[in-house]
């Protein structure tokens, strides 16, 4: 760091013009990007969704696409299956077809009385309108499909015999209004910015505030560029474009408001000039190099899975990251050295320095008292603690990544009449989450038919020889479960399709590549987990010199994680508040995507509060060794630091979960839980009580793990007494350990 610093110092010129340069090429990669960047989502290998490409290239409908049901009831004294309203039936249906280009499955054209309820009078069908892209993030995407309803329903009627009456159903249907509105970026940018501009001005009440937002503004077009020389060896998603600049303005003042404040505690100290940022360079700039380490090794977790969109997601979160990191050891060092020109030339005129610089020369008041308090109380304050975390992560065991089911959906309107008029009339609910099959050339289809017909949990088989069902030698099947597909059953019940079928026979739908996306996802997931959870031991072992900091901030983090997906449960599929706080009825079900997406953005952020806190702990250790000198002095030290850092980091995610579609909320809304929870009762209260009752033992490092990571050793020494009270100012050090261990 000592080397950087210098660097920067002594070739000003350069490295500013450096960056300017950088800014500009930033912008002409945004300028390349957009045009490019991909909007629909892939999930190439899974064998549903190469099912579903088959069937929408052959057929163009289906596959993924979740069908309209409409329910059709004809006047009392007419049976539907009778030969002239089966005629009529099929001209409806037929109708519907055409009118929206759609695949259509019915009595007339199956000749299949599952189809008909026990009255005699209630009919429903299957239509499968045209494709619609894949887009957005992957989860139950429910209510995205267009409105077909009303079309359906006006080609349908004409039809019909007088007095019928018609009623379309379906997932889409009973979602519709469900979404919120489109992720409109420059408001929330308007809004993070806003927001970021109040607390900076707070912390530093003066022009200085608006130093750290220069640095997020020149660290998100460099973060493109970073993103474009990727792009060769990923696809860019459209997701990603939208959430870096959310992303990177959080986490680039974040690496601006530690190395500022330091900064301006080195200058209250007496340091100033160049060797006041050199001093805040060796001390907070390590932190930042540790910290983005840690956010980039969340970030793995996504970029190691075979899914494109959390790829690119996780590729853009580390060049947001590092583009932070590196605007902040660059551009930071030149403008806080012309600050302290500036400050000398007030000393020299014998004005008085302004913005409240007084004030670091001291641990705040309100965070010191907070750690006396925490480290008096250790004990207890951890035994709460814990268990209002541990409380909530018992609560995310039951997190359900399943398509929504109906019972959760609107319970009025059309979709809800259609629904209630096919359940009465004997046929199940099933039938809205019908899926395909694809049913290769030299295959006969009839066959296949007939075994999943003969399968458990199987209503119906629809299996039309029209145009729309036969193409080239190969057929398109239309399996109708009795269960509904998000239930435990359901899900049961494509399993044994995907096993009853023969080989080259694919079976696809809505639901069975959302059960292939989870199944893929998240069967790798704990050896990932455990990769990086070694991979971050050994880099925080390596920054605090113990074998015990490292282990204990990885089992917070874990703790963290949970009470956060706990949290989540209580809010998306309890609904607790969930209107009020959103104004979005919730659906009972999580995102497919949700928790390895909030996992590997919050192992990393907070993670960047741990280092933050920690660092300061390990160098107050080191000049007084004491424990709770360190504690107390740590959380005295950056407890408003990371306060005002999560609050901003929490306004940008809050401001994306405002007003966007619903899976963006969901996501948008776990990280900012996950932010609130994290700075306050991990960082706040949990780390220091267990550094407290850790004692002597936090800063351990025995000789031969130290050899092993290239680091000075950390004996085990006697501990000194507690600080003075928080009322006199910043405690007096203790005089400082012997030896550096």
């Amino acid at each position: 760091m000592k080397k950087l610093c210098d660097f920067v110092l002594e070739r000003k010129r350069f490295v500013g013009m450096l960056v300017i340069l950088l800014l500009l090429a930033g912008g002409g990669a945004i300028g390349l990007l957009i045009p490019n960047m991909d909007e629909g989502n892939a999930y190439p290998g899974l064998p549903a969704y190469e099912a579903n490409q088959k069937i929408m290239q052959t057929y163009g409908n289906g596959g993924y696409e979740r069908p309209f049901v409409p329910v059709v009831t004809l006047p009392e004294g007419q049976r539907a299956d009778s030969p002239e309203a089966r005629d009529a039936l099929g001209r409806a249906f037929d109708a519907a077809g055409e009118r929206v280009n759609a695949r259509v499955a019915s009595y007339a054209n199956t000749q299949d009385k599952a189809f008909l309820g026990e009255d005699g009078r209630t009919t429903f069908g299957l239509v499968f309108g045209g494709p619609v892209e894949q887009g957005g993030l992957p989860g139950s995407a429910l209510g995205e499909a267009p409105p077909l309803g009303p079309e359906i329903t006006d080609a349908m009627r004409d039809e019909l015999p007088p007095g019928s009456e018609i009623r379309v159903t379906g997932l889409d249907t009973l979602a519709q209004g469900s979404d919120a509105g489109g992720l409109n970026v420059p408001v929330k940018l308007v809004v993070t910015i806003g927001a970021a501009i109040v607390v900076l001005l707070y912390v530093f009440r003066s022009a200085l505030a608006f130093v750290p937002l220069l640095t997020a503004l020149v660290a998100v077009p460099v973060s493109f560029l970073g993103l474009l020389a990727a792009s060769p060896f990923i696809t860019v998603h459209e997701t990603t474009v939208i959430m870096l600049p959310l992303l990177g303005v959080g986490i680039a003042i974040d690496y601006a408001l530690i190395l500022v404040t330091r900064w301006r505690e080195e200058e209250a100290k007496g340091h100033h000039g160049d060797e006041a940022v050199r001093r805040a360079m060796a001390t907070s700039g390590h932190a930042i190099v540790f910290s983005a380490g840690a956010v980039a090794i969340g970030l793995v977790t996504m970029v190691l899975l075979p899914i494109p969109l959390l790829r690119s997601l996780g590729v853009g979160g580390m060049m947001v990251t590092a583009a932070s990191a590196l605007i902040s050891l660059t551009l930071l060092p030149l403008l806080l050295s012309s600050s302290s020109r500036r400050l000398a030339r007030r000393r020299e005129q014998g004005k008085p320095t302004r913005g409240g610089l007084e004030r670091e020369a001291s641990a705040g008041r309100f965070w010191t008292g907070v750690a006396q308090h925490v480290v008096g109380f250790r004990w207890l304050v951890a035994g709460v603690t814990s268990a209002a975390l541990l409380a909530l992560g018992v609560a995310s065991f039951g997190l359900n990544l399943s398509v929504p089911t109906t019972d959760r959906l609107a319970d009025s309107g059309a979709g809800r009449a259609g629904l209630t008029e096919l359940t009465d009339s004997g046929a199940p609910s099933g039938a809205l989450t019908a899926f395909d099959v694809y049913v290769p050339e030299g295959t006969d289809p009839a066959g296949v038919a007939d075994t999943l017909r003969g399968t458990e949990g199987i209503y119906a088989v629809a299996a039309p020889d029209g145009s729309r069902w036969r193409q080239d030698g190969s057929a398109v099947l239309t399996v109708l479960p009795s269960d509904e597909g998000g239930s435990a059953a359901g899900e049961d019940t494509i399993a044994r399709v995907v096993e009853q079928v023969p080989d080259g026979v694919l079976v696809g739908g809505n639901v069975t590549q959302q059960l292939d996306y989870v199944d893929v996802t998240y069967t790798a997931f704990p050896w990932m987990l455990a990769v990086l959870s070694l991979v971050t031991f050994v880099m925080l072992a390596r920054a605090f010199r113990s074998l015990l900091l490292p282990l204990k901030a990885i089992l917070l983090n874990l703790l963290s994680l949970g009470a956060v997906l706990g949290a989540m449960v209580v809010l998306w599929q309890w609904g607790w508040g969930t209107e009020v706080l959103f104004g979005i009825e919730p659906d009972g079900s999580i995102g497919t995507f949700v928790p390895v997406t909030i996992f590997a953005f919050l192992y990393g952020l907070s993670m960047d509060y741990e280092v933050f806190i920690l660092a300061r702990m390990r160098e107050e250790y080191d000049r007084t060794g004491s424990t709770k000198e360190a504690v107390v002095r740590g959380v005295g030290r950056t407890g408003r630091l990371v306060t005002c850092a999560a609050l901003i980091l929490f306004c940008s995610f809050a401001s994306m979960a405002a007003g966007g579609e619903l899976d963006v909320t969901i996501f948008a809304s776990g990280i900012a839980l996950g932010i609130i929870i994290d700075a306050t009762l991990i960082r706040g209260l949990l780390v220091p009580a267990a550094v407290a009752m850790m004692g002597k033992w936090n800063w351990w490092l025995p000789a031969g793990m130290a050899r092993l990571l290239r680091v000075e050793p950390s004996p085990l020494r006697e501990e000194r007494g507690m600080p003075g009270p928080a009322s006199e100012g910043e405690p007096e050090l203790a005089a400082p350990a012997a030896g550096r261990g």
